[in-house]
């Protein structure tokens, strides 16, 4: 019933500051990307080590992929405008999808050139320039993936979520090229090399399952996890002004939330004390879930819905 006024600068200050966290980790994404990229290029050149041009390519789709997310991350920060009135959360879980599509794909090539390679007997030059690009693109990945961790615990940004999992990928990638290179060059095995890289494809391809799975409930306006839901109408209860809680969506878009309800309440009240009764408990809870917008639909006593949602999950009590 009272929706969205009283409550647009809190929500701003909220989306504004979660906006530039997320921003400046999609920043820092594509900027070390781009240092790795160089470092990797003149290792391929010097080594000719297709471990270390798997490691290169699969930079190259880093830096497409984080400035995916850092486009994506600032459309999601946009506040809600006249076209897009519950804002534009979703840009978020769109880029996680593309984000999984090069992922895929990637995985695929990965695992290509290693069957590819199996039976060949190449040695690598330079096996200790390639090792210590590896080791630098280990440390600089760590860093990364520290701060994408923190603004994760932050914002719960999807896209943010989508970039990590890649970026600890190539925690893995780096180690396994260091452990090729070990393998092919000082102990002879001409396996090791593409025997890894089929091991790094297989693993890929097991992350996306779970970053598509999330963005795609993100589109699909799936109803939050039950644990989150009941904690909500936990809180919903405590308030005793609202009764017979029932009819009851959520929803998330990005990193916020939406959640609707109706309630009971006495039919002899005028619009005006409703009006304001349900403003308070609208605050009350945005202030208990923060970054949830909370729309609270009063009827009078003994009102039933004859359009209710929630026939098989009735919230009355």
């Amino acid at each position: 019933m009272s929706g969205l006024h009283g409550h647009g600068h809190h929500h701003h200050d909220h989306d504004q500051a979660r906006g530039n966290l997320t921003q400046r980790a999609a920043i820092a994404s594509v900027s070390m990307a781009l240092f790795l990229l160089g470092l990797k290029i003149w290792a391929t050149a010097e080594t000719g080590s297709v471990a270390m041009m798997g490691s290169l390519a699969d930079t190259g789709l880093d830096i497409l992929a984080s400035l995916v997310t850092l486009f994506s991350v600032r459309l999601a920060a946009q506040p809600a405008d006249l076209e897009h009135r519950y804002g534009h959360g979703k840009a978020e879980a769109l880029a996680a999808l593309f984000q999984a599509g090069l992922i895929t794909v990637s995985a695929l090539a990965i695992g290509w050139r290693g069957a590819e390679r199996f039976g060949q007997d190449v040695e690598p030059a330079h096996p200790e320039l390639g090792i210590g690009v590896s080791l630098v693109a280990i440390a600089a990945t760590l860093m990364l993936i520290t701060y994408q961790r923190y603004v994760i615990a932050k914002t719960g940004s999807v896209a943010i979520h989508a970039d990590h999992v890649h970026y600890s990928s190539d925690l893995l990638l780096n180690g396994s090229v260091i452990v090729a290179i070990l393998l092919n060059n000082y102990l002879g095995l001409r396996w090791a090399d593409p025997a890894f890289g089929i091991g790094i494809a297989l693993w890929l391809i097991m992350q996306v399952k779970g970053i598509s799975g999330n963005a795609l409930d993100q589109l699909m306006d799936k109803e939050w996890p039950l644990e989150k839901r009941e904690r909500f109408l936990a809180a919903v209860r405590s308030h005793p002004e609202l009764r017979n809680i029932h009819d009851v969506r959520t929803r998330s878009s990005g990193a916020r939330d939406f959640a609707q309800l109706h309630v009971w309440v006495d039919p002899k009240m005028t619009i005006a004390d409703a009006h304001a009764i349900m403003d308070e408990m609208e605050n009350q809870l945005m202030a208990e879930f923060p970054g949830t917008e909370v729309m609270i639909h009063p009827e009078p006593d003994g009102h039933i819905d004859g359009h209710s949602h929630d026939h098989e999950r009735p919230e009355d009590f």
